[in-house]
């Protein structure tokens, strides 16, 4: 009877071990799937967001293969390198060829074969121009496509933050931002000690024409906004009376213009910027003063962002604050 007895507690204790492993097998099982779970989770996924023409645009997790053109100042300053880079004829945007150095060019006008060559994995566009008509849903069937819109490409701080945003870099893009702002806020401060109240225009001579800067766009928004410097009557008709960056402007309407300081882009010196030696530009008073400083077509005058306006910054300080 006892014998029986001890079989039967044997078999029963041995019934439990095996439970017990068999139970203990499969919490392991449960904590690994949920940890497996938990890194699945962690992993970066896509995300939907909206453009400012209303697409639905479904942007990848940590794109590689970015093609946005005239937008590469904001790439480079998130730290990202595009798939290819802006280019007309005549060259690319030669203030950034450090940071680009190696990449490829593509035309401005993004060719739709010239875009699926580069088998981008998203694609950013500026203007609404650039996807007019049937354009958004060729360049849609190559690659995501985000349209940042006029309103906000127009504006470099917009667009830099909006470009975070679908990238998912928004805080870098606020730390450039601020530290951007902080060094504006600073240089305007050196301004006011060495040049307060005093005015000044970014002109472009390119071809024998001349343009003036907009008031508040591109550098002009560098020079008044940021840096505080006072802007002439004939630049702001010019700017009421345009709507580019950069507007059309005569040499004789240039001769009204009274302003302390001129910063002259010249795209005509290799042709010998004859336009210069005209005495109506020779009786302009910065001119006749001396106070003209001359920049060649690559400079960062000509184009906007955080990098082109670090840049502008640095070039006014070492021409007005001796």
């Amino acid at each position: 009877m006892s014998s029986r007895i001890n079989r039967k507690f044997l078999f029963v204790l041995i019934s439990l071990m095996v439970l017990s492993l068999w139970l203990a097998a499969c919490g392991s099982h449960k904590t690994n799937d949920s940890t497996n779970s938990g890194a699945a989770t962690e992993a970066p996924a896509e995300t939907k967001l909206t453009d400012a023409l209303g697409n639905e645009v479904t942007v990848p997790a940590n794109p590689q293969r970015i093609i946005a053109s005239y937008l590469e100042d904001h790439l480079v300053t998130l730290g990202v390198k595009p798939v290819a880079q802006w280019s007309v004829p005549n060259g690319i945007q030669d203030y950034l060829k450090d940071s680009l150095d190696g990449i490829p060019t593509i035309p401005y006008d993004l060719p739709f074969e010239a875009v699926t060559s580069f088998n981008p994995d998203l694609i950013i566009v500026g203007s609404n121009s650039a996807v007019e008509g049937d354009k958004y849903s060729q360049y849609a069937k190559i690659a995501p496509t985000f349209t940042l819109g006029d309103e906000i490409n127009a504006d470099w701080r917009q667009a830099l933050l909006k470009i975070g945003e679908v990238l998912g870099k928004s805080d870098e893009a606020q730390k450039a931002l601020d530290a951007y702002d902080s060094k504006a806020k600073v240089a305007k401060e050196k301004l006011q000690g060495a040049a307060a109240g005093e005015s000044a225009a970014a002109i472009w001579l390119v071809q024998k024409s001349f343009y003036i800067v907009s008031d508040k766009l591109s550098s002009g928004a560098v020079l008044y906004n940021d840096l505080g410097l006072a802007v002439p009557d004939v630049v702001k008709e010019a700017s009421a009376a345009g709507t580019g960056n950069w507007n059309a402007i005569s040499l004789e309407k240039l001769a009204e213009l009274d302003a302390d300081h001129l910063f002259l882009v010249n795209s005509d010196k290799d042709s010998g910027s004859e336009s210069l030696k005209d005495p109506i530009w020779q009786a302009i008073p910065a001119v006749k003063k001396g106070n003209v400083y001359e920049y060649p077509s690559t400079a960062s005058w000509l184009y906007s962002g955080t990098i082109a306006s670090t840049q502008i910054i640095e070039d006014v300080l070492e021409s007005i604050v001796k």
